[in-house]
């Protein structure tokens, strides 16, 4: 028997709905090509499925029982690095998801499918001519293309030379087989925001000299890098004091060493500016994004320059956590009290943290940056699992904005309407203009939005597959729901009372919009942002882009511009609806609106002109509202962990929902019903019980969802016993449940 056919016994984890590594077999030969990670084809009931090779079991088959074989190889190169086998193995149990489903978050599904590098045809003169091939005089075709090649010193691609010749590829192929002109291939590097939208002010050469905070952070940080270990740093710095240039030094400290870093930002849109500034200041290094706004072949590229190790940066939203970086050194999660960073999919992590665990798994030194940081970051920090450092000032000595508060209730009353701009905002927005100077108008409408209302009969338009109400959208006509994409015109009249007095109530990004061109000089340029533009590529770029040079005056949006986008001209903020995150079901509200405010203020004065900020709301006298204008996260801190610790709510403890959802009203509300029976009668102790009731929306895409939530000091605790109950209760085909641990969003 000749060694290459031996059988070798791999496990191998298939992706395709079976959740723990299967035995397969494979010969000596293609067995010592394979490595842990390595993609192959294999066989799985009666379907060919993709999987992972997950160890390796190398000895002569002698098992009795027929084990299957692999059917082929996908790919040699391991689709996936060991800690990031490791960490989805813990993900699978923390998260209560299968290890597959976290698999599939980590390799992107064009290289899960074989998608390869793009690559182009090049052609040159084969000068030699060793053939001695001569063309005929009348294929005119043919010496053209000679004498266009003959004129380069390089190869030139294909398309160009068929472009510039005007010949066709039936004359390339000639001149190829008679071996007058050779073929060579180039891989195409298909570089994210690589383009003209990158931000021109990020491209001015510029030297930045640190302040002492900044230079204490900077020598916390390198203390930590060079014990090489496991460590996480929380960088508490207030809006525009220069965390990022902190962040800068630690990632120069790194490259120099030879280690690799990996860049979060909350949202998408952060993505632009944060990679135009690393691509500055890191030029000699190949930037790569990551985030799931790529198209396939952006996503292969980035991929192979990862798993490489061509690119030792990686910017991206929370999915770039799992980046396949190698010699992982440097974690930074920016703005890392962000909601955005927890997944609402399968497998519902969070991308923080998750950071710190893919930390500890590497040895690495996790960064979370915040102006506010998450409570439960706080705790860490008080627990002493988390060193700090704090950034008091902001850069030169900047002063932070001074906050209005806007009491709509007065405003309401002089103009015995609910008015949407408050005359000092107003005031504010035409003095901005006439100096030149730049504003944003945030609305803070996340769940609220323009409704369509009978003020006869006070029917509202819903949606037929979601309990919520249908959004009007002024640029089509259409009623939309933003939950399962439901839409259809709007209509005249009221289809109960058939009244054709039909009211648009709330207000949206383009109500502000076409209110603010009426109220502001003709010149002024407004733009607005939202959740509609981000439907083009590239337009939400563009956009800022234009913001940043000076293009636009005000500029009207919602969260996306919030947070962390840092635009020197602005003077002015105005906060419309500052106080709707308090009306949320949610124990997070308080902290929420805090953050929320604390953060869309930050957005003005960071350059070298004062900045204001209006904020206007119908509860000026709540406390996140009053700690935020006086930018007071300390008090804010002890008031609210008082709280929380009152009821024994997260960080104190952890939050798991169980979500049941069917079509069949009747059947979640009895088998929630049921379910939480049988936990409250057999768990006590160690987890808290409330629920089961109807989700704030009860029905989302024509499923009926309930819920109940646990509370725990331990989650593996918890998912354990609730587990061995889970195992035996006879839930109804029809009805399907969902754990989420450390839930954030409860609707």
């Amino acid at each position: 028997m000749k060694v290459h056919d031996k059988n070798c016994q791999i496990q191998v984890q298939p992706l395709g709905g079976f959740d723990q590594p299967l035995t397969y077999v494979t010969d000596q030969k293609t067995i010592s090509s394979l490595k842990l990670g390595s993609l192959v084809r294999i066989p799985l009931g009666k379907r060919k499925v993709a999987g992972i090779v997950w160890s390796f079991d190398q000895h002569e088959k002698t098992d009795k029982f027929k084990i299957r074989r692999v059917l082929s190889v996908i790919q040699f190169t391991p689709v996936i690095t060991k800690d990031l086998m490791e960490l989805a193995s813990w993900t699978s149990k923390y998260y209560a998801c299968s290890r597959e489903s976290c698999l599939e978050a980590m390799i992107p599904t064009p290289i899960r499918e074989g998608m390869q590098a793009k690559s182009r045809r090049l052609l040159s003169l084969d000068r030699s001519n060793s053939n001695q091939v001569s063309v005929s005089s009348r294929a005119t075709a043919q010496l053209k293309v000679i004498k266009f090649l003959s004129e380069r010193k390089s190869p030139i691609s294909a398309t160009e030379v068929i472009k510039h010749t005007s010949t066709s590829p039936n004359t390339i192929s000639s001149l190829v087989k008679k071996g007058l002109i050779l073929e060579s291939s180039e891989i195409i590097d298909r570089t994210a925001y690589d383009d003209e939208f990158m931000d021109s002010a990020d491209q001015v050469e510029h030297s930045i000299t640190l302040n002492t905070e900044q230079l204490k952070a900077v020598k916390e940080i390198k203390k930590d890098l060079s014990e090489k270990s496991f460590k996480t740093r929380l960088i508490h710095g207030v809006t525009g004091s220069g965390k990022t240039e902190v962040y800068f030094e630690a990632m120069e400290n790194v490259l120099k060493q030879g280690g690799s870093v990996l860049f979060l930002v909350p949202e998408v849109s952060l993505a632009p500016q944060t990679v135009s500034r690393l691509r500055k200041r890191f030029s000699s290094e190949k930037v790569v994004v990551w985030h799931s706004h790529l198209s396939s072949g952006e996503r292969v590229d980035a991929w192979k320059s990862l798993i490489t190790g061509n690119s030792r940066i990686v910017v991206g939203a929370r999915s770039a956590i799992f980046a396949p970086l190698s010699k992982l050194r440097l974690i930074i999660v920016d703005e890392e009290h962000e909601s955005a960073y927890k997944q609402e999919d399968t497998p519902r992590y969070h991308a923080r943290d998750i950071a710190v665990v893919r930390a500890k798994h590497t040895d690495s030194l996790c960064l979370l940056g915040s102006a506010t940081p998450s409570l439960e970051s706080i705790n860490n920090v008080r627990k002493g699992k988390y060193g700090i450092s704090h950034l008091r000032n902001r850069v030169d000595n900047r002063e932070l904005p001074l906050i209005h508060l806007v009491d709509m209730r007065r405003e309401a009353e002089k103009n015995r309407t609910l008015p949407i701009l408050s005359q000092s905002l107003i005031e504010a927005l035409r003095e901005r203009c006439a100096n030149r100077e730049q504003s944003i108008l945030f609305l803070n409408r996340r769940g609220f939005n323009t409704t369509m209302l009978c003020p006869d009969c006070g029917h509202v338009e819903t949606c037929k597959n979601c309990s919520i109400a249908l959004t009007y959208h002024k640029t089509d006509g259409y009623l939309k729901c933003h939950l399962c994409g439901y839409r259809k015109p709007a209509p005249r009249q009221c289809k109960e009372c058939k009244s054709f007095d039909l009211n648009r109530r709330g207000h949206g990004t383009q109500r502000i919009e076409d209110l603010v061109a009426e109220l502001l000089p003709k010149r002024t340029r407004i733009r607005r942002v939202d959740a509609d533009i981000m439907t083009k590529k590239n337009l939400f770029r563009e956009i800022l882009s234009d913001f940043r040079q000076g293009k636009i005056d005000v500029l009207v949006g919602t969260q996306m511009i919030a947070k962390g986008l840092d635009f020197p001209k602005v003077t002015l903020v105005g906060v419309i609806d500052a106080d709707l995150p308090l009306r949320m079901e949610d124990f997070r509200a308080s902290e929420r609106a805090f953050q929320l405010l604390v953060q869309v203020s930050g957005r003005a004065g960071r350059g070298n002109r004062t900045g204001e900020v209006y904020v206007q709301t119908y509860a000026p006298h709540t406390p996140s509202i009053q700690y935020a204008r006086k930018a007071d996260f300390e008090g804010f801190v002890e008031e609210e962990m008082e709280m929380r610790q009152e009821f024994n709510y997260p960080p104190y403890r952890h939050l798991i929902r169980h979500l049941f959802r069917s079509r069949s009203e009747a059947k979640v509300e009895f088998y929630t019903n049921m379910w939480a029976s049988l936990v409250n009668k057999n768990i006590v102790g160690n987890i808290t019980i409330k629920g089961p009731a109807p989700a704030p929306i009860e029905k989302i895409k024509g499923y009926y969802r309930h819920h109940l939530f646990y509370f725990t000091a331990s989650v593996k605790k918890a998912l354990d016993e609730l587990g061995k109950l889970r195992r035996n209760f006879p839930l109804d085909p029809d009805v399907h449940d969902i754990l989420d641990v450390d839930s954030y969003q409860i609707s």
